[in-house]
Protein backbone atom coordinates (compact mmCIF):
# COMPACT_ATOMS: atom_id res chain seq x y z
CA UNK A 1 0.00 0.00 0.00
CA UNK A 2 1.39 3.93 -1.07
CA UNK A 3 2.01 6.25 1.55
CA UNK A 4 -0.68 9.03 1.96
CA UNK A 5 1.08 12.27 0.24
CA UNK A 6 -1.04 15.43 1.13
CA UNK A 7 0.94 18.27 -0.74
CA UNK A 8 -0.49 21.84 0.13
CA UNK A 9 1.37 24.57 -2.32
CA UNK A 10 0.36 28.45 -2.26
CA UNK A 11 2.10 31.53 -1.83
CA UNK A 12 4.24 32.93 0.69
CA UNK A 13 2.40 34.09 3.94
CA UNK A 14 -0.93 32.01 3.03
CA UNK A 15 -0.41 29.87 6.62
CA UNK A 16 0.46 26.53 4.50
CA UNK A 17 3.16 25.61 7.42
CA UNK A 18 0.39 26.49 10.45
CA UNK A 19 -2.71 24.73 8.80
CA UNK A 20 -0.35 21.79 7.60
CA UNK A 21 1.01 21.11 11.21
CA UNK A 22 -2.48 21.23 12.42
CA UNK A 23 -3.59 18.67 9.78
CA UNK A 24 -1.00 16.64 10.33
CA UNK A 25 -1.72 16.46 14.15
CA UNK A 26 -5.41 15.64 12.61
CA UNK A 27 -4.80 12.73 10.92
CA UNK A 28 -1.55 11.17 12.54
CA UNK A 29 0.89 12.00 10.08
CA UNK A 30 4.41 13.35 9.54
CA UNK A 31 4.25 16.89 8.41
CA UNK A 32 7.23 18.47 6.13
CA UNK A 33 7.76 22.14 5.75
CA UNK A 34 9.70 22.35 2.77
CA UNK A 35 9.79 25.62 2.10
CA UNK A 36 11.91 25.97 5.90
CA UNK A 37 14.70 23.48 3.97
CA UNK A 38 15.23 26.78 1.44
CA UNK A 39 15.09 28.98 4.60
CA UNK A 40 17.74 26.55 6.23
CA UNK A 41 20.21 27.15 2.86
CA UNK A 42 19.27 31.00 3.02
CA UNK A 43 20.21 31.25 6.65
CA UNK A 44 23.45 28.78 6.35
CA UNK A 45 24.11 30.84 3.19
CA UNK A 46 23.85 34.44 5.53
CA UNK A 47 25.44 33.47 8.54
CA UNK A 48 28.62 32.06 6.28
CA UNK A 49 28.81 35.71 4.60
CA UNK A 50 27.70 34.11 1.46
CA UNK A 51 26.32 36.76 -1.52
CA UNK A 52 22.93 35.10 -2.23
CA UNK A 53 23.37 36.23 -5.82
CA UNK A 54 26.76 34.12 -6.17
CA UNK A 55 24.86 31.06 -7.57
CA UNK A 56 28.00 28.96 -7.65
CA UNK A 57 28.87 29.69 -4.14
CA UNK A 58 25.48 29.09 -2.82
CA UNK A 59 25.05 25.76 -5.31
CA UNK A 60 28.91 24.91 -3.48
CA UNK A 61 27.42 25.46 0.02
CA UNK A 62 24.83 22.99 -0.55
CA UNK A 63 27.13 19.91 -1.49
CA UNK A 64 28.28 20.02 1.76
CA UNK A 65 25.26 20.72 3.82
CA UNK A 66 22.73 18.07 5.77
CA UNK A 67 19.10 18.89 5.61
CA UNK A 68 16.64 16.59 7.41
CA UNK A 69 13.29 16.83 8.94
CA UNK A 70 12.49 14.45 12.00
CA UNK A 71 9.99 14.52 14.21
CA UNK A 72 8.38 17.10 12.40
CA UNK A 73 11.22 19.54 13.00
CA UNK A 74 14.19 20.74 10.24
CA UNK A 75 17.73 19.95 11.21
CA UNK A 76 20.51 21.56 9.48
CA UNK A 77 24.05 19.65 9.47
CA UNK A 78 22.52 17.68 12.86
CA UNK A 79 21.07 21.08 14.41
CA UNK A 80 17.62 21.46 14.97
CA UNK A 81 16.29 25.42 13.58
CA UNK A 82 13.88 27.02 14.92
CA UNK A 83 12.75 30.43 15.07
CA UNK A 84 16.24 31.78 13.63
CA UNK A 85 15.14 30.98 9.76
CA UNK A 86 11.84 32.85 10.24
CA UNK A 87 13.33 36.42 10.67
CA UNK A 88 12.37 38.75 8.29
CA UNK A 89 16.46 38.98 6.50
CA UNK A 90 15.24 35.41 6.37
CA UNK A 91 12.53 35.74 4.12
CA UNK A 92 13.56 38.26 1.76
CA UNK A 93 16.38 36.18 0.72
CA UNK A 94 14.77 32.65 0.57
CA UNK A 95 13.00 33.10 -2.94
CA UNK A 96 16.05 33.97 -4.61
CA UNK A 97 17.95 30.90 -3.17
CA UNK A 98 14.99 29.14 -4.15
CA UNK A 99 15.35 30.02 -7.75
CA UNK A 100 18.71 28.72 -8.60
CA UNK A 101 18.10 25.14 -10.44
CA UNK A 102 20.67 23.59 -9.12
CA UNK A 103 19.65 24.22 -5.55
CA UNK A 104 15.51 22.88 -6.23
CA UNK A 105 17.25 19.89 -7.72
CA UNK A 106 19.58 19.31 -4.59
CA UNK A 107 16.86 19.76 -2.35
CA UNK A 108 13.55 18.06 -4.54
CA UNK A 109 15.76 14.82 -3.86
CA UNK A 110 15.73 15.04 -0.32
CA UNK A 111 11.89 15.96 -0.25
CA UNK A 112 11.17 12.43 -2.10
CA UNK A 113 13.38 10.49 0.24
CA UNK A 114 11.51 11.93 3.30
CA UNK A 115 8.34 12.01 1.67
CA UNK A 116 8.73 7.84 0.70
CA UNK A 117 9.43 7.11 4.73
CA UNK A 118 5.88 7.58 5.92
CA UNK A 119 2.65 9.07 5.41
CA UNK A 120 2.86 12.51 5.05
CA UNK A 121 1.64 16.38 4.24
CA UNK A 122 4.54 18.37 2.74
CA UNK A 123 3.55 22.14 2.07
CA UNK A 124 5.49 24.27 -0.43
CA UNK A 125 5.41 26.06 -3.66
CA UNK A 126 5.69 23.20 -5.82
CA UNK A 127 4.97 19.92 -3.73
CA UNK A 128 1.72 19.00 -5.92
CA UNK A 129 3.19 20.31 -8.89
CA UNK A 130 6.47 19.08 -9.08
CA UNK A 131 7.37 16.96 -6.10
CA UNK A 132 4.62 14.71 -5.56
CA UNK A 133 2.44 15.27 -8.85
CA UNK A 134 1.28 11.86 -8.72
CA UNK A 135 -0.37 12.30 -5.35
CA UNK A 136 -3.95 12.53 -5.75
CA UNK A 137 -4.60 14.52 -2.58
CA UNK A 138 -3.60 18.61 -3.79
CA UNK A 139 -4.72 21.75 -2.64
CA UNK A 140 -3.43 24.99 -3.26
CA UNK A 141 -3.65 27.63 -0.20
CA UNK A 142 -4.45 31.63 -1.17
CA UNK A 143 -5.37 34.55 0.46
CA UNK A 144 -5.09 38.47 -0.96
CA UNK A 145 -1.31 39.83 -0.26
CA UNK A 146 -2.89 41.88 2.25
CA UNK A 147 -4.13 39.57 4.01
CA UNK A 148 -1.11 37.04 3.93
CA UNK A 149 0.85 41.04 5.00
CA UNK A 150 -1.34 41.61 8.00
CA UNK A 151 -1.14 37.72 9.16
CA UNK A 152 2.75 37.78 8.58
CA UNK A 153 2.99 41.39 10.54
CA UNK A 154 1.05 39.93 13.63
CA UNK A 155 3.24 36.38 14.12
CA UNK A 156 6.59 38.62 13.82
CA UNK A 157 5.08 41.14 16.05
CA UNK A 158 3.81 38.42 18.77
CA UNK A 159 7.43 37.06 18.50
CA UNK A 160 9.13 40.67 19.45
CA UNK A 161 10.46 41.69 16.20
CA UNK A 162 10.31 44.97 15.10
CA UNK A 163 8.18 45.54 11.53
CA UNK A 164 6.44 47.87 9.34
CA UNK A 165 3.35 45.83 7.85
CA UNK A 166 3.80 47.87 4.21
CA UNK A 167 7.44 46.60 4.04
CA UNK A 168 6.20 43.17 4.51
CA UNK A 169 3.27 43.62 2.12
CA UNK A 170 5.51 44.57 -0.46
CA UNK A 171 7.98 42.00 0.40
CA UNK A 172 5.21 39.51 -0.05
CA UNK A 173 4.16 40.63 -3.37
CA UNK A 174 7.87 40.71 -4.17
CA UNK A 175 8.22 36.82 -3.38
CA UNK A 176 5.03 36.46 -5.26
CA UNK A 177 6.53 37.75 -8.34
CA UNK A 178 10.10 35.88 -8.02
CA UNK A 179 8.19 32.44 -7.32
CA UNK A 180 5.78 32.77 -9.72
CA UNK A 181 8.32 33.35 -12.53
CA UNK A 182 11.28 31.56 -11.84
CA UNK A 183 12.72 29.15 -14.23
CA UNK A 184 12.39 26.16 -12.65
CA UNK A 185 8.92 24.73 -11.32
CA UNK A 186 7.55 28.08 -10.92
CA UNK A 187 4.84 28.98 -8.25
CA UNK A 188 1.68 27.42 -10.22
CA UNK A 189 -1.64 26.05 -8.82
CA UNK A 190 -1.74 22.43 -10.12
CA UNK A 191 -4.96 21.71 -12.98
CA UNK A 192 -5.87 19.09 -10.56
CA UNK A 193 -5.70 20.85 -6.85
CA UNK A 194 -8.49 22.00 -4.71
CA UNK A 195 -7.91 25.57 -4.39
CA UNK A 196 -8.77 27.02 -0.93
CA UNK A 197 -8.89 31.12 -0.64
CA UNK A 198 -8.44 31.81 3.20
CA UNK A 199 -8.89 35.11 3.14
CA UNK A 200 -12.43 35.25 5.02
CA UNK A 201 -11.31 31.98 6.67
CA UNK A 202 -10.54 31.30 10.47
CA UNK A 203 -7.61 28.77 10.99
CA UNK A 204 -10.21 25.87 12.13
CA UNK A 205 -12.50 26.62 9.38
CA UNK A 206 -9.37 25.65 6.78
CA UNK A 207 -7.79 23.01 8.66
CA UNK A 208 -11.41 21.31 8.83
CA UNK A 209 -12.72 21.75 5.10
CA UNK A 210 -9.25 20.35 4.02
CA UNK A 211 -9.00 17.46 6.15
CA UNK A 212 -12.64 16.55 5.52
CA UNK A 213 -11.80 16.92 1.42
CA UNK A 214 -8.62 14.39 2.20
CA UNK A 215 -10.84 11.72 4.15
CA UNK A 216 -13.71 12.06 1.25
CA UNK A 217 -11.16 11.91 -1.69
CA UNK A 218 -9.94 8.73 -0.12
CA UNK A 219 -13.27 6.97 0.13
Amino acid sequence: MENLVIAIDGPAGAGKSTISKLIAKNLGINYIDTGAMYRAITYKCLKSGIDINDRQKVVDLCSRTEVDFVDNSIYLDGVRLGEEIRTLEVSSKVSDVAKIPLVREFLLEKQREIGKRSDVILDGRDVGTHIFPDTKYKFFLNASAQERGRRRYQELVDKGQTVVLEDIIEDIKKRDYIDSTREVAPLVKADDAIEVDSTSMTIDQVVTYISDMVRRIGE
